[in-house]
C-alpha cells in the first residue's frame, strides 16, 4: 500500500498524513499506534476535499496520536543478544544464547534457550527465532482462528482462507476475496489479542467499512473488545 505523503497545519505543528486512493464509497482517516495517519479515499476523490475532512476530524487526530505517544518510548530493536527479552504470547522472555551441535529454540523456565551450531552471531539468532515463531504463529493462530468462527459461521457467511505475513502497520486485514492475513507479529501479544483481531476482521465479513452497523457487531460478537483491543496496544509498545 504506496501512501501519498500530505500535510495541512494545524495550531502550531501539522499534520502530516498519507492518502491511499481506492474503488470505494466513502473516506476513512486511521490513525495508526506508531503515529502514521492514513486517509483511504474513494478514487476521484480531490486533494482540497481530503484536506477539508482531515481538518474537520483534526482534534480526534490530535487526540489518538496523545493516546498512543503515552505508550512511548516503544520498545527499542531487538539486536538478538544474551540478555535481552522477547515477547511470545504476551510475556516475557529473556533470551540466552548456548553452543550445541544442533541449532534450537527452546522455552526453559522464562528463558528463550537459543542453542547454535557455529558461530553464534545474532543474525543467525536472529533467524532461529524468527522461525520459531513463524511455526508457533501458524499452530496459535489457526486455533485462535477455530475458536471465534462458530460464531460467524451460524451467520451463514463464507469461511475465510487464513494467511499469516509479516505487515508493517496492520495487526490483521480481510481481502475482498475473502482472504484472512495476520500479522505475525501478533504472536508477540496475549492469546485474548488475538483472538480480538481476528474477530475484528471476521465482522469485516458482514461490514466491510468501520459503520456503526460494524461496531454494533462486533460489540455483539465480543462485548469487552475495547478492553482487549486496550491490552493488546499496551502489551507491545
Amino acid at each position: 500500500m504506496n501512501a501519498i505523503p500530505h500535510s495541512i497545519d494545524y495550531g502550531s505543528r501539522p499534520i502530516r498524513f498519507g492518502v491511499v486512493y481506492a474503488k470505494r464509497k466513502s473516506l476513512q482517516i486511521e490513525v495508526y499506534p506508531d503515529g502514521k495517519v492514513l486517509v483511504k479515499a474513494p478514487n476521484g476523490t480531490s486533494t482540497e476535499e481530503i484536506e477539508k475532512r482531515v481538518l474537520r476530524r483534526s482534534r480526534w487526530i490530535k487526540k489518538q496520536l496523545g493516546y498512543f505517544h503515552q505508550f512511548e518510548p516503544r520498545t527499542p530493536p531487538r539486536k538478538y543478544i544474551g540478555g535481552e527479552t522477547h515477547l511470545y504470547l504476551g510475556r516475557q522472555y529473556r533470551l540466552k544464547i548456548l553452543k550445541a551441535e544442533e541449532c534450537t529454540v527452546k522455552l526453559v523456565r522464562g528463558y528463550f534457550l537459543v542453542s547454535i551450531n557455529g558461530r553464534a552471531n545474532s543474525q543467525a539468532v536472529k533467524v532461529l527465532l524468527d522461525e520459531w515463531h513463524a511455526e508457533k504463529a501458524a499452530i496459535h493462530f489457526q486455533e485462535s482462528f477455530e475458536r471465534c468462527w462458530p460464531r460467524f459461521k451460524k451467520m451463514g457467511l463464507p469461511k475465510p482462507q487464513l494467511k499469516i505475513r509479516k505487515m508493517k502497520t496492520r495487526w490483521g486485514s480481510l481481502s475482498q476475496h475473502g482472504r484472512l492475513t495476520l500479522n505475525i507479529d501478533l504472536i508477540r501479544a496475549p492469546k485474548e489479542c488475538i483472538d480480538y483481531v481476528i474477530t475484528h476482521e471476521l465482522c469485516h465479513l458482514k461490514h466491510h467499512d468501520h459503520s456503526p452497523a460494524f461496531y454494533k457487531l462486533l460489540e455483539k460478537t465480543m462485548p469487552d473488545w475495547k478492553t482487549r483491543k486496550h491490552k493488546l496496544e499496551l502489551s507491545l509498545v
